[in-house]
């Protein structure tokens, strides 16, 4: 028996006001891999709302330490290097090249219902991707993702929000 199941059954056990008071669970089971191809090694990708518009192919990374923006984004955002706090550390590309930030800007993002300001880092770097949202953003909303399962879960009031990745942009 997994401790999974045993927690489950212990919380089936607990007395009725016990769980009124209790924050909705956040997991994957297998009925979220429905309308997925499996098996697949596919990124998370997914659209968010970064500023004031909707913003495609941007990648989840729950691996990554910083939430970057690339120069398609900038440019399309209409941001110009005035807009710009310094950020002095360099990173590593994909590639394992140091790559020198333009500046940090801190921008709204929205995930359906909620909203988090994200500081992104702008890096002058090619990149399949507009932006990657990375641990910073998961936890400020207080999300966990998964790319088995292609999705982010977040809580909101009481409920839990689902956000859909799609493998097709993800291709």
């Amino acid at each position: 028996m997994s401790v999974a199941r045993t927690l489950a059954e212990e919380s089936r056990d607990q007395p009725k006001r016990f769980k009124a008071n209790a924050l909705p669970v956040l997991g994957f089971s297998k009925e979220d891999k429905i309308g997925t191809i499996q098996p697949h090694d596919d990124a998370l990708i997914v659209t968010l709302r970064i500023g004031n518009y909707d913003v495609r192919r941007v990648m989840v990374d729950q691996g990554n330490g910083a939430d970057i923006m690339y120069p398609d984004l900038f440019k399309e955002l209409n941001l110009t290097l005035e807009d710009l706090t310094a950020y002095d550390s360099p990173l590593i590309s994909f590639e394992g090249k140091a790559v020198i930030p333009k500046g940090q800007i801190r921008l709204p993002v929205q995930s359906g219902p909620e909203v988090v300001n994200v500081d992104f880092i702008v890096v002058d770097a090619y990149s399949p991707y507009t932006a990657i949202v990375a641990r910073p953003w998961l936890h400020a909303l207080g999300a966990v993702s998964s790319t088995l399962h292609v999705k982010v879960k977040f809580p909101s009031g009481d409920q839990v929000v689902e956000l859909l990745g799609s493998q097709f942009v993800a291709r």
